[in-house]
């Protein structure tokens, strides 16, 4: 998770929301990814996304059985479906995501009784962390350029 907080500070430091992700198997990295939309000029460039991208080049296979997600941020309903497509073993997330979250928030994709693949879930990793980092995200937004002069 640690890496992925640095990844999300990276997406942060380049104007993207900051959210991190990185897909382990056993001791060893497959994919990271940090929020890039808007430099990418792509909806789908979500940090889960692409380090599930990364992973799967990485190992030659779409399906990531054995695969664990890291990521800051619960994941969306896009990025939870993704999870579920890789057929991603488990699943480990800081923050909840209270407008958009498809994991627990708003929907509970990845381990839905209705879908084929079961993503194990854990939250709350460093979730404090997650947390406070977003918040200071958005609160740097809403002072705006002006606020920072005032220091």
């Amino acid at each position: 998770m640690r890496e992925a907080l640095a990844l999300a500070r990276e997406a942060e430091r380049a104007g993207e929301l900051p959210v991190g992700a990185v897909v382990t198997a056993g001791n060893r990295v497959l994919g990271r990814g940090r929020n890039s939309p808007i430099a990418r000029m792509d909806p789908t460039a979500h940090a889960e996304i692409l380090a599930l991208r990364e992973a799967a080049a990485a190992t030659g296979n779409y399906r990531l059985e054995e695969a664990t997600v890291y990521v800051t941020l619960e994941p969306c309903a896009m990025c939870a479906g993704a999870l579920v497509e890789a057929r991603v073993r488990r699943l480990v997330f800081g923050a909840r995501h209270l407008r958009f979250g498809g994991v627990r928030s708003k929907f509970r994709i990845a381990d839905s009784e209705l879908l084929n693949h079961r993503v194990e879930v854990v939250e709350g990793v460093l979730g404090m962390e997650c947390l406070a980092l977003l918040q200071d995200f958005f609160r740097d937004r809403r002072a705006g350029p002006a606020a920072s002069d005032r220091l």
